[in-house]
């Protein structure tokens, strides 16, 4: 970072336990923070030999001292350094910050996902395994977690100032962010974006727990049923598995597998399927129609949730084979096809 470990810490610290600075509770914050002490002591500098320089003409070339202007003539040497000098510091700022942003907003293969929704005025968190929490978070520390977030209303924005993460929420798109938090602890979560009058109130927490303690928090908060399997109803309340069934006849296309993949279209263009893709696709799937299929599939446009929608795409996410569809196909086929049950409770059957 350019200067002593133990220099950096008691500046860190300092600054922490004086309010003045947040902790750094994440693996990149301290990487984070690298660049913004450059970024202040670069203009720190910068004003200094400003403050110097013009100190210095305002007391040499001073009205008594040079009653006649003195006439100075360039210096090519002089110029092309307080050129090149400048342009380098700023294309390492630049290498620097690209850098870091990709590193933020690229989260591991292996990061836990978890779902925000953010609404006037609350977070949302839904875990995978179906555990829903408001206004707080829950996460273990030493493993990397991707936050996939999307909007219900207005654009908010999500901010954990000790982990250094901060990503706009917005309607009708996911975005996400990710960190690895360090230390366990309680940490502020705030909306820093302006969402209406109870803004200042959007706020929530973020628990870091060993691994241990977060196996145990798992356990007792499960609400049941895990988002794959929620969707699994609603894919099958829906009607999805008439059309979606993994048939040769099958009428929509074959979705087992299908998350990760490269799609082709009917237009002949090549999509990769992720989250946003699939979320789209089930809003808009006329602008989503693979190639060899018919654009039959209505919108759902208003009908479902978003968290709804999540649900949906975790259970997509997780369908690796058609058998669970095939099998509530055929129960639901079962049930349309059963005689109605008489008032009584029973059915008669009536001999010649």
């Amino acid at each position: 970072m350019g200067i002593s470990p133990v220099l950096w810490q008691f500046l860190v610290h300092w600054l922490h336990n004086s309010a003045l600075f947040p902790a750094e509770a994440s693996t990149i914050a301290p990487w984070m923070d690298a660049l913004y002490f450059f970024l202040l002591g670069m203009t720190l500098t910068g004003l200094f030999l400003v403050g110097v320089l013009v100190f210095g003409f305002s007391i040499r070339y001073r009205k008594e001292k040079n009653p006649v202007a003195t006439q100075i003539e360039g210096s090519t040497l002089l110029e092309a350094t307080w050129t090149i000098i400048p342009l380098a510091i700023f294309l390492l700022t630049f290498v620097w910050g690209a850098l870091l942003y990709f590193r933020i907003y690229d989260p591991p293969p292996n990061a836990m996902n978890i779902y925000i929704v953010g609404k006037q005025w609350m977070w949302k968190a839904e875990h995978p395994g179906g555990q829903h929490e408001i206004n707080s978070l829950h996460v273990p520390a030493g493993r990397p977690i991707q936050l996939t977030m999307i909007s219900q209303d207005v654009f908010h924005s999500f901010s954990i100032p000790d982990f250094r993460v901060k990503r706009e929420v917005i309607p009708g798109r996911y975005t996400t962010v990710w960190f690895n938090a360090t230390d366990p602890g309680t940490y502020h979560i705030f909306c820093t974006q302006y969402c209406g009058t109870q803004h200042s109130g959007m706020i929530g927490e973020v628990t870091v727990l060993s691994a241990p303690d977060y196996q145990k928090w798992l356990a007792q908060s499960t609400s049941g049923m895990s988002l794959a399997q929620n969707g699994e109803r609603l894919f099958a309340s829906m009607g999805c598995n008439a059309c979606h069934s993994g048939n040769a006849a099958a009428r929509g296309p074959n979705l087992a597998g299908v998350y990760g993949t490269k799609l082709t279209l009917t237009d002949g263009s090549q999509v990769q399927v992720n989250d946003a893709f699939l979320r789209d696709a089930i809003l808009n799937p006329s602008q989503h129609v693979t190639a060899g299929f018919a654009p039959i599939m209505p919108t759902y446009q208003g009908q479902v949730s978003e968290d709804g929608l999540i649900d949906l795409v975790e259970y997509i996410k997780n369908l690796n084979t058609n058998y669970r569809v095939q099998q509530t196909l055929m129960t639901s086929e079962s049930n349309q096809a059963a005689p109605p049950t008489p008032a009584g409770g029973t059915t008669e059957t009536v001999k010649p």
